[in-house]
């Protein structure tokens, strides 16, 4: 079912008590759903089949085939667009709510009906077909061509980093993936692992700024039992930890030059020696290292082994910043809102189109991950069914794809041309809700029938106007 707004979604009450029909259609149409009314099982499926409903309300005893019977046949008349069912009736047994929730009703209410409970239950129906609907597309999006072993991107530069990654995976040499913050290089290095001959094995990943100097050595290549002061027992390090798998160490670039000449023995002849130890021991690991640095830069300046160096990029894979994948923002944006609105129980579908632009046209410097947090604080923020230019970080509102904020201002503040002051989007927006709210002399459903919006987001709206 592709999503609708709370005004288009359809529900078919089948119900032979016409008042209580009649009630029931009354409370769905003040909630904004549209409503279609039958009093027999038979004349229920034929609506259902060529109406489609999104919920089937029905009465379990019904003239002629019960609401159970109608519950089978819709289910097996319209497989490809099953509507959720909920059944009514006078005679609430724990037997017969059983029996329909078995059969593949979604809840079960008992007469006399209480109206706020029916209203309660079609709530929770349609958010529970909602977050069905939310992960279907997530889905969709993870299964799509532009998917690869948990990274999304279809420009040519993503094309060829997936092709790059699978040839390297199974050469087994060591690998120095080099690219800015936020790209997604500890992804790539998942991506070898997985790709690669040792992927039944561990892999871990290590961030060598993130372990203080001194314990660095013992860290890595483990220890005995009294090597040194608080050693109290043997302790395999992180090498051996990975054994028949894959070492990933992150920010290569800043590992002390002490423990860059231990490391480059362990890559030469595969051997480790623990702290304390007589004994070298064998270890079968694969090194995978990255760093958001100029690396050769350090190599110059004697901060990095240039021998390491040489060493560690056998092979090299440089991830690509998120402005050089300009096509990518619009499918990663989407898998973002996707992800996250379905977190929060939210129905967020899109991107408002001055929201589209300013996430195109921004520079992303923190990349993927930057455009990742925006996204997660636009669905935080959003309370209607798209995300609108308000919703995005300041920084993103405010600047062009060269960060220069001038541009951005004027859109956001109103451009003056000549003489002529343009008002922003936003501000034509309030003034057409006042304009047709008036037109419809205050009554908020036929405007928010004018407006094709649902009450609830027109409520919303003039909150946000100040006019509620």
């Amino acid at each position: 079912m592709n999503a609708r707004d709370e005004q288009d979604t359809r529900i078919l009450i089948v119900e032979d008590d016409r008042s209580l029909a009649e009630l029931l259609r009354d409370e769905a149409e003040e909630a904004g759903m549209t409503v279609r009314l039958a009093h027999t099982a038979e004349t229920g499926l034929a609506t259902a089949v060529s109406w489609m409903p999104d919920i089937v309300v029905s009465d379990l005893r019904l003239p002629g085939a019960d609401g159970l019977a109608l519950l089978r046949k819709v289910r097996a008349e319209i497989p490809e667009h099953t509507p959720d069912v909920l059944i009514i009736t006078a005679f609430g047994t724990v037997s017969k709510a059983v029996e329909s929730l078995k059969a593949g009703a979604e809840d079960f209410l008992t007469k006399p009906l209480d109206l706020e409970h029916f209203r309660i239950s079609l709530e929770r129906i349609l958010e529970k077909r909602r977050m069905r609907e939310d992960m279907g597309r997530i889905r969709r999006l993870m299964e799509a061509d532009s998917t690869f072993r948990g990274m999304y991107g279809r420009c040519p530069p993503m094309v060829r980093l997936f092709r790059q990654i699978r040839q390297i995976a199974k050469a087994g040499g060591p690998v120095l993936i080099v690219g800015e913050s936020g790209t997604g290089k500890e992804l790539v290095a998942r991506a070898l692992h997985e790709e690669s001959a040792c992927a039944a094995g561990p892999f871990l990943a290590v961030n060598c700024a993130g372990i203080p100097e001194p314990l660095l050595e013992s860290e890595f290549f483990g220890h005995k039992a009294g090597a040194f002061t608080g050693a109290g027992k043997t302790r395999q390090g992180i090498f051996a930890e990975a054994e028949g798998g894959t070492l990933f160490l992150d920010e290569i670039s800043e590992m002390p030059t002490a423990l860059q000449a231990k490391l480059l023995r362990m890559l030469q002849d595969g051997k480790i020696r623990p702290v304390g130890s007589n004994r070298e021991q064998q270890v079968h690991v694969r090194i995978v290292t990255a760093t958001n640095r100029d690396i050769e830069e350090r190599v110059r300046a004697d901060a990095f082994r240039e021998d390491l160096f040489y060493r560690l990029e056998t092979f090299q894979i440089h991830v690509p910043p998120l402005r050089e994948r300009e096509d990518d923002i619009d499918l990663l944006a989407r898998l973002f809102l996707a992800q996250y609105a379905a977190a929060a129980g939210k129905r967020i579908e899109a991107f408002s189109p001055p929201a589209h632009e300013r996430l195109r046209r921004y520079s992303f410097p923190g990349n993927v991950r930057e455009l990742r947090n925006a996204v997660e604080r636009a669905v935080a923020f959003c309370q209607e069914r798209e995300i609108r230019l308000e919703h995005l970080p300041p920084r993103i509102r405010e600047r062009n794809g060269h960060g220069n904020a001038r541009s951005a201002t004027l859109l956001q503040d109103g451009l003056r041309i000549g003489e002529e002051s343009l008002p922003t989007l936003e501000e034509i927006e309030r003034r057409y809700i006042r304009h047709v709210l008036a037109s419809a002399q205050g009554n908020k459903r036929a405007a928010a029938a004018i407006l094709g919006i649902g009450r609830r987001t027109l409520y919303r709206r003039l909150e946000e106007m100040g006019d509620a």
